[in-house]
């Protein structure tokens, strides 16, 4: 089991750009409250952890993957709203957080307009791939945290991704929700975005002592098999705790389950990234 006391995050080190382009994962969902943000800032860190360099664009108009990673609304100067508009790029919209190897650009409230100005702009729904095309080579992965909605900003990151990672959240509804995501998922691919793929299904605010969760579980693997990926992550208090202070869970608590299956969740995207690079 890895640990993150026994590997701890390593400095970003100077002039050292990873070997291939970085792996662009958006991670969506269009219903609220999956644990989309969290699962973002989370496996962020986790891959830090392992020495990954990683970006963390936040889409998401409220700003919680910013806000989770102790990134300030001071330091918002330049942010995804700019980037998508073209006015900045990603790299003078950039910000270190506390997490050496971990940026993001951060979003502010002006986000929410965007969906506005790109109905009028050329391109629309490529902005963000092409916005972040100079900077793929310096970084291992790039994690797009969307809004949980299905509107342009979402689309762009579809785009710009290689692969989705999607948040299910263990509850009734989950099936008919991610039947919808599915089918535009299928739409992009068909008619913007050829390689995108669901790199996989990971299942969120798991609660063994409830049997819906179990159910859930049980159909969602029934439907969509190894898609779905071993690690779930259970419902856990300090999970909810850690934004508050400004720090992902794996930091505000390594020792909890909610971190440690976060941690095991980093190490089978990797497996699984690793299996893709050799097929």
């Amino acid at each position: 089991m890895f640990h993150v006391e026994q590997q701890p995050i390593r400095p970003d080190p100077e002039n050292l750009e990873p070997a291939r382009p970085a792996r662009v994962v958006c991670v969506a969902n269009q219903k609220g409250g999956v644990g989309k943000t969290t699962t973002a800032i989370n496996v962020a860190t986790a891959l830090v952890a392992v020495g990954q360099k990683v970006l963390l664009v936040d889409l998401d108009p409220q700003g919680n993957a910013s806000t989770g990673l102790g990134i300030r609304a001071g330091q918002r100067d330049a942010s995804t709203y700019q980037v998508i508009l073209g006015s900045v790029t990603v790299e003078q919209a950039t910000v270190e957080t506390e997490i050496p190897g971990l940026r993001v650009v951060p979003a502010t409230v002006d986000l929410s307009g965007a969906e506005l100005d790109l109905v009028a702009m050329d391109r629309r729904a490529f902005r963000l791939r092409e916005a972040l095309a100079p900077v793929v080579n310096q970084y291992d992965h790039i994690l797009i945290d969307c809004p949980p909605s299905l509107g342009l900003l979402t689309l762009n990151g579809m785009v710009a991704a290689d692969a989705l990672l999607v948040p299910l959240q263990c509850e009734f509804y989950a099936l008919e929700g991610l039947s919808h995501l599915l089918r535009t998922i299928d739409r992009v691919k068909n008619s913007l975005n050829p390689k995108l793929e669901i790199q996989g299904i990971v299942l969120t605010m798991f609660d063994k002592r409830n049997n819906l969760s179990g159910q859930v579980a049980d159909d969602v693997r029934g439907h969509l098999g190894d898609k779905v990926y071993s690690t779930v992550i259970p419902r856990n208090v300090r999970i909810s705790e850690a934004p508050s202070f400004g720090k992902p869970a794996l930091l505000y608590d390594h020792t909890c389950s909610g971190s440690q299956a976060y941690i095991d969740l980093a190490r089978e995207i990797l497996k699984r990234e690793r299996s893709l690079q050799a097929a």
